[in-house]
C-alpha cells in the first residue's frame, strides 16, 4: 500500500522510559491496521532500545511510514495544521510527562504532544514509572485536566497470558482502542455462569479474608 492510500495518520513516540517494546508493538499493530504512522524516537529511547530489545534503531524506523529526528521542531507533526488522529507515547517517561504538563517543549516528542492538546486531539500516554511520588501523581492529574489520557501499561491477568508478549500486546491494544483503531486482542466476555461459581467464594468472611 502506498502512503497516499492511507486514510488515517497517528503519531507514535518512543521516549526513554523502560518499555520500548510497547512502542515497537504499537507500530506493528498499526501497520496491520493500515494506519499511517509518524514516528519519533527520543535520544534516550535509542539507548534503552539496545539494552532491552534485539531491535536496532533502523529496525524500528523501518516499521513506520514517516520518521522524524527527535530535535526536528520543523517537522510536519510540530504543526497543528498537519491533521492526525492524535499521538501515542509508548512508553512515556516522567520527563516527557512533565514537559507536556508544563508546556515546555524541548524536543519534538513534547512539541507534538503539545500540538495534540491545543488542537483537542487524542493524546495517550503509556507512563512507565513505579513507585510514584506525589509530584508524579499531580503531573498526571495536570495532563488529564488538559485533555490527555494517562494509560499506564497494566497486565490484564483475566486473559491468562502465557508469554510476556501477550501481556505487552494487551496493553498496547487497549491503548490503541482509545483512538478507535480496531486491533485483535483478547476481549472481556464476562464471568462464567453461576454454575461455575463456588458459593463459598461469595461468603463475606471469605471475601474479607481474601
Amino acid at each position: 500500500m502506498s502512503k497516499t492510500e492511507h486514510n488515517q495518520k497517528l503519531i507514535v513516540a518512543i521516549s526513554g522510559a523502560s518499555g520500548a517494546v510497547y512502542g515497537i508493538n504499537a507500530l506493528k499493530f498499526l501497520k496491520h491496521a493500515k494506519v499511517e504512522t509518524h514516528l519519533v524516537v527520543s535520544r534516550a529511547a535509542a539507548l534503552s532500545l539496545s539494552a532491552e530489545t534485539d531491535f536496532s534503531l533502523a529496525d524500528v524506523h523501518a516499521l513506520a511510514d514517516v520518521v522524524y529526528k527527535p530535535g526536528d521542531i520543523g517537522a510536519a507533526i510540530a504543526s497543528g495544521s498537519f491533521r492526525t488522529l492524535g499521538m501515542l507515547i509508548a512508553p512515556c517517561s516522567i520527563k516527557s510527562l512533565s514537559e507536556i504538563a508544563t508546556g515546555v517543549t524541548s524536543g519534538l516528542v513534547s512539541r507534538a504532544a503539545d500540538v495534540c492538546l491545543k488542537e483537542r486531539r487524542r493524546l495517550v500516554l503509556m507512563v512507565r514509572e513505579s513507585p510514584l511520588h506525589l509530584g508524579h501523581l499531580r503531573t498526571m492529574a495536570a495532563v488529564t485536566e488538559m485533555g490527555a489520557i494517562v494509560a499506564p501499561p497494566m497486565p490484564a491477568l483475566y486473559t491468562r497470558p502465557q508469554t510476556v508478549e501477550e501481556i505487552i500486546n494487551q496493553s498496547v491494544g487497549r491503548a490503541l482502542d482509545l483512538f478507535g483503531i480496531e486491533v485483535d486482542i483478547h476481549r472481556w466476555q464476562g464471568l462464567k455462569g453461576p454454575e461455575n461459581v463456588n458459593p463459598e467464594n461469595l461468603n463475606p468472611e471469605n471475601l474479607q479474608n481474601g
